[in-house]
């Protein structure tokens, strides 16, 4: 699930040529806790959380998600967003930064808006979008 979405280059700021065993470890590493969202036995979507710097900063965490092609639009993200929230607060995080969203991500921004993020600051022409050229990436923010 996470090579057609790394590989189709428009949502994460990772090589386009990333391969299954680096894009695991991207997703898998360090303090990343994963989760996965599934229904009879199918893989419908996964997220991440981490803190999302050390030290004095670790009261803030990350997450990254990831939704099947075929399970668009059917609820996942928010399933996901959801779960992650309930565990960063569970966890005693006390905020939650979404350090590159790409502008061109709608759906997610919406998402993320919806449930209490708000965009605190946009990175001008930071990402190489394959079909729109030069974008925007948001850093979205929400205290947990």
């Amino acid at each position: 699930m996470l090579g057609p979405v790394f590989h189709a280059g428009d949502t994460y700021a990772v090589p386009t040529d990333i391969t299954r065993d680096q894009a695991l470890d991207y997703w898998l590493r360090g303090s990343h806790t994963a989760f996965v969202a599934e229904e009879g036995g199918q893989i419908l979507g996964t997220a991440y959380l981490c803190p999302n710097h050390k030290g004095n900063a670790d009261h803030v965490c990350n997450a990254g998600f990831v939704t099947s092609p075929d399970a668009r639009g059917k609820g996942v993200a928010q399933a996901l967003l959801t779960h992650v929230l309930a565990q960063a607060r569970a966890a005693g995080y006390g905020a939650m930064q979404f350090n590159f969203v790409v502008s061109t991500n709608t759906g997610a921004i919406r998402l993320w808006q919806r449930n209490g993020f708000q965009i605190i600051g946009t990175l001008p022409k930071a990402f190489r979008h394959p079909q729109a050229g030069l974008v925007d990436a948001h850093v979205m923010y929400q205290l947990l």
